[in-house]
């Protein structure tokens, strides 16, 4: 399962770019992915280059809660299905639908391969995963 949530959810967001359903061209949809593309840059400046692989596994370094991460688990994978969710809406249709659903079961797939990773690389995870959601802050 470490490997299998990259591949879904770079399909998903190639099919939405193939069905040119990946970039809005609303103004509220256009700010809605601006603000997705801010989220992603502030998590990547706030964990660092380490965080580019498509495995699932922790990388060394130690355990992030600064930044984003001080909110939610899982910015990155949040802006990711954030700025696709506009996309597909902006331009809706049951392929593009189909194409967002793909991404958010990637990412989740993604999101729980690590946490379940990081829980035995790192014991001090199960108090983070008590104070923080996985995507959306006070709700999940």
């Amino acid at each position: 399962m470490n490997f299998l949530g990259f591949p879904i959810l770079l399909a998903g967001v190639l099919a939405l770019f193939g069905l040119r359903s990946l970039f809005a061209s609303a103004p509220l949809f256009i700010a809605v992915q601006i603000s997705a593309a801010g989220l992603m840059i502030w998590a990547r400046l706030t964990f660092g280059i380490r965080s580019f692989h498509p495995g699932a596994e922790p990388t060394p370094g130690g355990l992030v809660t600064a930044g984003p991460y001080r909110f939610i688990r899982h910015p990155i994978y949040t802006a990711i299905c954030l700025f696709c969710a506009a996309g597909a809406i902006n331009h809706w249709s049951v392929a593009a639908g189909g194409c967002l659903l793909i991404v958010f079961a990637g990412a989740l797939l993604r999101m729980i391969a690590e946490e379940r990773l990081l829980l035995l690389r790192h014991p001090e995870y199960a108090a983070y995963l008590t104070r923080t959601k996985r995507m959306i802050p006070y709700l999940y």
